[in-house]
C-alpha cells in the first residue's frame, strides 16, 4: 500500500457503469449498417414496385390498342378483352374522349393478384367500353422473393460486420487503454512511465506522443524542483549552523532567546527540506524492528511537547493484556505521528485525541477541518490551506505521507462529520520490501 490522500468525502460522485469503447463503436458500426439495408431495401423495393406497374401499364396500353383495332374491323375480341367489364375500375367507365386509358384496378375478385386496366371507347360517346386486364401477380412474387433475399442478405452482413467491428474496436480500445494507464501512472507519480511507440499514424498515436512528451516535460521540471530543493537545503545547512552556535554566544536576554528560536526554527526547516529531497528521490529504506505500537505512539505524541490523549483500544489477539506489536520502522513511525499532532496543534483546536486500535492510528482534534482542496489533491509544500487553519510551512502532512509511502502504510485525510480534521493512519499486515 501506499500513501494516499482520500478522494472519497464531500467531493466523491457515484461511478457511473461505463460501457467500453469497442462496444460503443460496434453498436455504432452495426447500427449504421442495419440503417443502410434498411435504406437500399427500401429504395429497391419502391423502385422495383413502381417499374412493374409503369410496364404493365404499357402493356395494357398497347393491349388495348390492339384489341380495339381488332374489334373495330372485325367485331371480335381479341388479346382477352371485355366490353363493359362489371368489375372495371370508376375511373375508366366513362372515358369523355376516344383515348386510351389505363389505370391500377387492384385485385381481381376471387383472387389476391393485383391487376393494371386498359380502356377505350369502341366508338362515339355512348358507345361499349373496351378494356384489357393485365395480372401482375408473378411479378409481385418475384418483388416478395427480392425483397426476402435482400433481407437475408442483409442480415448476413450485418452478422459478419458486427464482429469485425468488435475486433477493429477493440484494437483502437487496446491503444487508447495502454495511453490510459500511462497517464494513471504518471499521476500517480511514476514519472518513468511511458506508453512508447503505437503503430499507426493517427490521433492515438498523437495522443500517445504528447503524453510521452508532457511526462517527459514533467519529469525534467520535478527532477529540478527536487535538485533545487536539496542544493537549497544543504547550503543553508551549514550556515544556519553557524548562526545557531553564534547565538550560544550571546548574553542573555530577551533577544538571545528570540534570536536562538527563530535560528532553531531555520533549521528545523531546512532539516524538512532535506527530509522532502531525500524522500523525493527515493533514498529512503526502513529500518524494521517488532515493536509496541502503543507506547511507540505514546513515545512519539510526548515528545511534541504538546498535550493530547492516548487511547489503546486493541491488544494483540490471543495475548491477554499483551500490547499490540507491529513490524515497522519506529523512527519513522515517531516522525509520522508526531507531525501529525503537530499539525493538529497548530492548525486545529483541542482537545486532541490520539487513538490506537489494532494497526490503525488516528489523530484528531477539533478544529475547522482540512480544506475541500487538500482532501481532493492531497499536501503540498508551503501550502497550509485557508487562513482559519493558522501559519507554518506545509512540509508537515507531506512529510508524513513520504515516510507512510516509505513504511508501506496508507494515510487517509478526512474531516469528521461534528467538526475537525481526522488523520487515520493504517500499517500494513505485511511490511513491503
Amino acid at each position: 500500500m501506499s500513501a494516499v490522500s482520500p478522494a472519497s468525502g464531500p467531493s466523491s460522485r457515484p461511478r457511473r457503469l461505463r460501457l467500453p469503447l469497442r462496444w460503443k463503436i460496434a453498436a455504432l458500426a452495426a447500427a449504421a449498417a442495419w440503417l443502410v439495408a434498411v435504406v437500399v431495401g427500401l429504395l429497391v423495393h419502391v423502385w422495383t414496385a413502381h417499374d412493374i406497374r409503369q410496364r404493365a401499364e404499357r402493356q395494357a396500353y398497347d393491349d388495348v390498342a390492339t384489341a380495339t383495332d381488332v374489334y373495330r374491323r372485325t367485331g371480335a375480341l381479341a388479346s382477352g378483352a371485355l366490353l363493359d367489364p362489371p368489375e372495371l375500375p370508376y375511373a375508366l367507365r366513362d372515358p369523355r374522349d376516344g383515348g386510351r386509358h389505363v389505370s391500377y384496378g387492384g385485385n381481381t375478385p376471387g383472387t389476391m393478384d393485383p391487376t393494371v386496366w386498359g380502356a377505350q371507347r369502341t366508338g362515339g360517346p355512348g358507345s361499349p367500353v373496351l378494356a384489357v386486364q393485365v395480372s401482375i401477380h408473378g411479378e409481385f412474387n418475384e418483388l416478395y422473393r427480392l425483397d426476402v433475399t435482400m433481407a437475408v442478405a442483409s442480415l448476413i452482413a450485418l452478422a459478419a460486420t458486427t464482429p469485425l467491428a468488435v475486433y477493429g474496436a477493440g484494437l483502437l480500445g487496446r491503444r487508447l487503454s495502454r495511453v490510459s494507464e500511462t497517464a494513471v501512472r504518471i499521476s500517480a507519480g511514476d514519472l518513468d512511465a511511458r506508453t512508447g511507440p503505437t503503430r499507426g499514424r493517427d490521433e492515438v498515436a498523437d495522443i500517445a506522443a504528447t503524453v510521452d512528451h508532457m511526462a517527459d516535460s514533467l519529469s525534467r521540471q520535478l527532477r529540478t524542483e527536487r535538485r533545487f530543493t536539496a542544493d537549497v537545503a544543504h547550503e543553508l545547512r551549514t550556515p544556519v549552523g553557524g548562526l545557531l552556535a553564534t547565538a550560544d554566544l550571546l548574553p542573555e536576554g530577551e533577544t538571545e532567546d528570540l534570536l536562538r528560536a527563530r535560528v532553531r526554527d531555520l533549521r528545523g526547516l531546512v532539516e524538512d527540506l532535506l527530509e522532502v529531497s531525500r524522500l523525493d528521490a527515493g533514498a529512503e529504506r526502513p529500518v524494521r524492528a517488532r515493536v509496541p505500537l502503543g507506547e511507540v505512539v505514546a513515545e512519539a505524541v510526548t515528545r511534541t511537547g504538546f498535550e493530547a490523549e492516548v487511547t489503546v483500544v486493541t491488544a494483540a489477539p490471543g495475548a491477554g493484556a499483551a500490547p499490540m506489536t507491529v513490524e515497522t520502522d519506529p523512527r519513522r513511525l515517531e516522525r509520522i505521528v508526531g507531525n501529525l499532532v503537530i499539525n493538529a496543534h497548530r492548525h486545529g483546536k483541542g482537545p486532541l485525541g490520539v487513538t490506537v486500535d489494532g494497526r490503525t492510528v488516528v489523530v484528531r482534534d477539533h478544529g475547522p477541518g482540512f480544506p475541500r482542496d487538500l482532501l481532493i489533491a492531497g499536501p503540498r509544500r508551503f501550502h497550509t490551506g485557508r487562513a482559519e487553519r493558522g501559519s507554518g510551512h506545509g512540509l508537515g502532512l507531506t512529510i508524513a505521507m513520504g515516510q507512510a509511502g516509505v513504511l508501506g502504510a496508507e494515510l487517509l485525510l478526512s474531516n469528521a462529520p461534528d467538526g475537525g480534521a481526522v488523520a487515520t493512519l493504517r500499517l500494513p499486515d505485511r511490511p513491503t520490501a
